[in-house]
C-alpha cells in the first residue's frame, strides 16, 4: 500500500470514527433532554453514565442519558444538585444525607426494578417488581416526612421506593401503571 493510499485511508476511518462519535454524543444527548421539561433541560449539564461532561450546563442541573447505577440502562433523568450526591454516594458506598428536598425528572420512564430491594437482580425473586413510566422522584430530609405514604408502587399515585433502605425516595408516577405481578 503506498503512503498516499494509507493517510487517505486513515483519514477517512479518523473521520467515520469522529462522526460516529459526534452522533453518538448528539443521541445520547438528545435522550438525556428527554428526561425533564425544556426549561430545565435546555441550560443542564449533559452527563454520560460513565461522569464525562457532553455539555456544559448554566443552571445546576444534570442530565443523564441513562441511570449509571443499571449497566446499559437508557431511561434518561435530570437531577438537582441532592440528586447528584445521592448517586455519588450510592457509587461510592457512602452514607447520604440532605438537609433539603432533592428532585429528579425521568420522563421517559424507568427500568424494571424491585420496589423494595436495591440490589434486586433478579424478577422471579418474588419481590414487587415495577416499571414506572413517566415520573418524578423526591429525596426528603427525613423518613418521617414519607411516614402516611404507601409503599405499596400500585396503591396509585406518589409511594415509596426503597423504603426500607438509606436509598430511600418518593416516585411520583406521572401516568397510571398495571400490576404485572
Amino acid at each position: 500500500m503506498t503512503k498516499q493510499k494509507f493517510t487517505a485511508m486513515t483519514i477517512s476511518l479518523a473521520l467515520t470514527a469522529t462522526t460516529a462519535f459526534a452522533n453518538a454524543t448528539e443521541d445520547k444527548t438528545a435522550r438525556a433532554m428527554s428526561a425533564a421539561p425544556s426549561d430545565i433541560s435546555a441550560e443542564a449539564t449533559i452527563m454520560d453514565v460513565d461522569g464525562t461532561v457532553l455539555r456544559q450546563g448554566s443552571n445546576g442541573w444534570v442530565c443523564m442519558p441513562g441511570v449509571g447505577l443499571i449497566p446499559g440502562d437508557e431511561h434518561p433523568m435530570c437531577n438537582d444538585a441532592v440528586w447528584m450526591k445521592w448517586i455519588g454516594a450510592v457509587v461510592s458506598s457512602a452514607e447520604f444525607s440532605t438537609d433539603v428536598i432533592g428532585v429528579s425528572y425521568m420522563l421517559q420512564g424507568d427500568a424494571m426494578v424491585n420496589n423494595d430491594n436495591p440490589m434486586a437482580t433478579d424478577p422471579n425473586d418474588g419481590g414487587v417488581w415495577v416499571q414506572d413510566g413517566p415520573h418524578i422522584m423526591m429525596l426528603f430530609p427525613s423518613m418521617d416526612m414519607l411516614a402516611d405514604l404507601p409503599r405499596d408502587p400500585f396503591a396509585g399515585g406518589p409511594y415509596v421506593m426503597w423504603g426500607e433502605t438509606p436509598l430511600a425516595h418518593v416516585m411520583v408516577p406521572i401516568e397510571a401503571k398495571e400490576n404485572a405481578n
